[in-house]
């Protein structure tokens, strides 16, 4: 399924499985190509995106709900229409404080969630 969506210029977002996650996260890669990403992820409330890094730039959009994105040593609490970016190998993470999801925007393409969202 992973491989139908690279480079296609129409996604219906019915069409797509929601890959479950745990620990009350679960996500949606919604289109990509070798350059670039877009993946949904709906978050319950205290729903945690763990602190991480990447080699990656990133830029999320606040779709719903209320987050506490943390970057680097910043913390900041984002609503719906919000938007934050994420320089290359810097730490961050959300904590879901309502309901609601982001939609994440990666450069390079995550090929670790194509991989991991095989069956």
């Amino acid at each position: 399924m992973m491989e139908a969506l690279k480079a296609r210029e129409f996604v219906s977002d019915s069409e797509i499985a929601w890959e479950d996650l745990g620990g009350g996260l679960k996500r949606k890669i919604m289109a990509y190509d070798d350059n670039l990403m877009m993946v949904k992820v709906a978050f319950e409330q205290g729903g945690i995106g763990t602190l991480h890094n990447h080699f990656h730039t990133q830029m999320s959009y606040v779709e719903s709900g209320e987050f506490e994105i943390t970057i680097g040593e910043r913390k900041q609490v984002l609503r719906q229409g919000d938007v934050y970016y994420i320089p290359p190998h810097v730490v961050h993470g959300a904590l879901c404080l309502s309901a609601g999801m982001l939609v994440d925007i990666f450069t390079p393409m995550r090929e670790d969630f194509v991989h991991i969202s095989k069956p």
